[in-house]
């Protein structure tokens, strides 16, 4: 049985609290992600923020404001204002379908794999469905 160890992508990206929501939407569309590890200024993991955590503090629909306020939004958001602090973490000797049904409990897309207080990697559903394509991929070879 594989575990997250396996198949989780060891290249964090990862920004601090203080960064601003255009730097979070700029730094995923550099690195081709849909999430970010939060550091605090201790560089200690605070939180975890998605592009749709993003999506939603640009565009939200509870808060009234004027076209011309866009960019006043992207600029003065904070990251430490829309992340989800305490991101779930798992180990790298978590079983993937252990790490897979916390995804679906909590509805979410991502966790941290930590050892201790030491930021390992992140588990995504991406790479989940990777290593099952991959999996089913290798036992029908097998037939």
């Amino acid at each position: 049985m594989l575990n997250v160890g396996d198949i989780m992508t060891h290249d964090v990206v990862c920004i601090e609290e203080k960064s601003t929501l255009q730097e979070a939407i700029d730094l995923m569309d550099l690195r081709g992600c849909r999430h970010l590890v939060v550091i605090n200024e201790d560089a200690k993991v605070s939180g975890i923020v998605s592009d749709r955590d993003c999506r939603l503090a640009q565009y939200s629909p509870y808060i009234v404001r004027e076209r011309w306020q866009d960019e006043a939004v992207l600029n003065q958001t904070e990251v430490g204002m829309i992340m989800t602090p305490e991101p779930i973490c798992v180990t790298p000797n978590t079983p993937v379908p252990e790490a897979a049904q916390k995804l679906l409990t909590h509805h979410i897309n991502a966790l941290v794999v930590m050892n201790k207080a030491e930021l390992l990697g992140i588990l995504t559903s991406s790479d989940v469905m990777r290593a099952y394509v991959q999996e089913s991929q290798f036992a029908n070879a097998k037939d």
